[in-house]
């Protein structure tokens, strides 16, 4: 089916900006977007605060909590989520398939919490579906998928009016099916696709295993259903998610960490007592030392904590719509690799789904920095490789690093990792790549497979390769019919 309330308005590798309408809010939300958890019985951030002084557009609630308050049900029922948090924009609420996985049951049903949702006013709301944790044997995961597309199919039954509701999309660490649970309830008529159950890989630190389950989902989801992934509340990965095609991320990291003295960056996390200068700028940092934030009493401390990490994890959703705006998305996740093993993982991870994410990829955009030996297998070098087989060189061929020369029918050039090309394309994106003088091997083996590929496409042609000292692992990769000259020796 079609789905007319997101709209995407820029897009670079899968990531995107769009545009999320929530009709029963009256809101468009701007996509990626941070929504903050606010627990109504643990306020550390006012909710209206949030709106105005950190730009919250959408804001997520647990809608069991409020059911099971004897506090603040009945309020919920009678002044609505909007009066009850005070805040004028979305909210989305959950429905107590955390507490499932945590506790083992929960006392409401699809339907019943559905109809509390509608009933106390929430904009999106959220089936019971079953969230099957990290490396269950595979027929507890298919048994438990089953359960959560019964239940899917169960809210579509369900009158909720203007609500838009979640399909969540489970199947545990088995890639295949989070893309068959994705083209299920893609399928369905509801409106926004978290994927769910990837909380235990984070706190793992097992970033590679998230986004290998994240490609499986987006596989079966179509390019038009915003996704949610759900639980991801640390700045640190929010650039590799949404370069996974991610668009909302919910954070309780904010308060939670803060009440531990934790001190949240886009490197990771630090101690309060472990830092004498604050490296950042936001208003708590700029007007604060350390040691004056760990005079503060226990309540004062966690509020300015919770402050700049709320500064610091929305500053990193404006730096990522930036860079999709401005072509570069995947050297921001490159540069935020760089600050972690696991983060690195799941870089790579990411460029191993370069051919999926080729097909979203926009084919012209900023320059490409070659940062490390990640960049050779980008999506751009992908394509540009694909593309090969569109050329026609004829007669004989010399692809080179170096001057053309008169004595062949055509002259090429040939660049690491993109590898040869007709000199008329040279100021073409991506073909402009910016380069170090010290280009590691994984380069030059990738312009090697270009050769290959385009020697396999024109079996009829004559090529010459003139490098300039490849080594010797890229040369091997090049077919036995090229005759070589290296540059260096000549």
């Amino acid at each position: 089916m079609e789905r007319d309330i997101f709209e995407l308005r820029a897009q670079d590798g899968a990531g995107r900006i769009g545009d999320l309408t929530v009709p029963r809010a009256g809101v468009t939300v701007e996509t990626p977007a941070l929504l903050p958890v606010v627990n109504p019985h643990v306020v550390t951030v006012e909710p209206s605060r949030l709106e105005s002084e950190f730009g919250a557009e959408i804001l997520i609630t647990n809608s069991y909590i409020l059911y099971k308050s004897d506090d603040f049900r009945e309020e919920a029922l009678d002044v609505g989520l909007h009066e009850l948090l005070d805040f004028d924009g979305a909210i989305m609420t959950d429905s107590g398939s955390f507490q499932l996985a945590e506790y083992g049951e929960i006392s409401v049903t699809t339907d019943g919490i559905l109809q509390f949702q509608h009933d106390v006013g929430s904009d999106i709301g959220t089936p019971v579906d079953i969230p099957t944790p990290p490396d269950v044997d595979r027929e507890q995961a298919e048994d438990e998928l089953a359960t959560t597309k019964e239940r899917l199919e169960l809210a579509e039954t369900v009158d909720v009016g203007d609500m838009l509701v979640n399909a969540p999309v489970q199947g545990s660490t088995y890639p295949d099916l989070r893309e068959a649970a994705g083209n299920h309830a893609y399928g369905t008529t509801l409106d926004v696709f978290p994927v769910g159950a990837v909380v235990p890989l984070m706190n793992e630190y097992r970033y590679g295993d998230m986004v290998d389950m994240v490609a499986g989902a987006k596989r079966g989801l179509g390019a038009d259903a915003p996704v949610h992934l759900f639980g991801a509340g640390h700045p640190m990965m929010f650039a590799l998610a949404v370069a996974m095609g991610c668009d909302l991320f919910d954070s309780a990291a904010y308060a939670l960490y803060a009440r531990d003295d934790r001190y949240l960056t886009v490197r990771g996390t630090e101690q309060l007592d472990d830092l004498e200068y604050f490296p950042c700028s936001c208003p708590i940092c700029a007007n604060n030392a350390p040691d004056e934030i760990r005079r503060l009493g226990d309540r004062e401390r966690e509020e300015q904590l919770a402050e700049h990490n709320l500064h610091v994890t929305f500053e990193e959703i404006r730096t990522i719509k930036q860079a999709i705006r401005s072509g570069n998305l995947l050297e921001l996740v490159e540069n935020r690799a760089r600050a972690h093993p696991a983060m690195l993982d799941g870089y790579r991870a990411l460029v191993e789904h370069s051919a999926q994410l080729e097909r979203a990829d926009p084919a012209s955009k900023g320059t490409f920095f070659y940062l490390s030996s990640e960049s050779a297998r980008r999506p751009e070098v992908v394509r540009h490789h694909e593309r090969l087989s569109r050329l026609n060189p004829e007669g004989r061929v010399l692809l080179t690093e170096g001057n053309p020369s008169s004595r062949y029918d055509e002259s090429w050039n040939i660049v690491p990792p993109f590898g040869p090309f007709p000199r008329a394309l040279s100021e073409t994106y991506p073909l402009t790549v910016e380069v170090p003088d010290r280009m590691d091997t994984d380069a030059f083996e990738s312009a090697a497979r270009g050769v290959g590929r385009l020697v396999e496409e024109n079996p009829e042609t004559e090529f010459t390769l003139a490098h300039r000292g490849w080594p010797e692992s890229a040369v091997k990769l090049v077919p036995e019919s090229v005759h070589l000259v290296d540059l260096d020796h000549v």
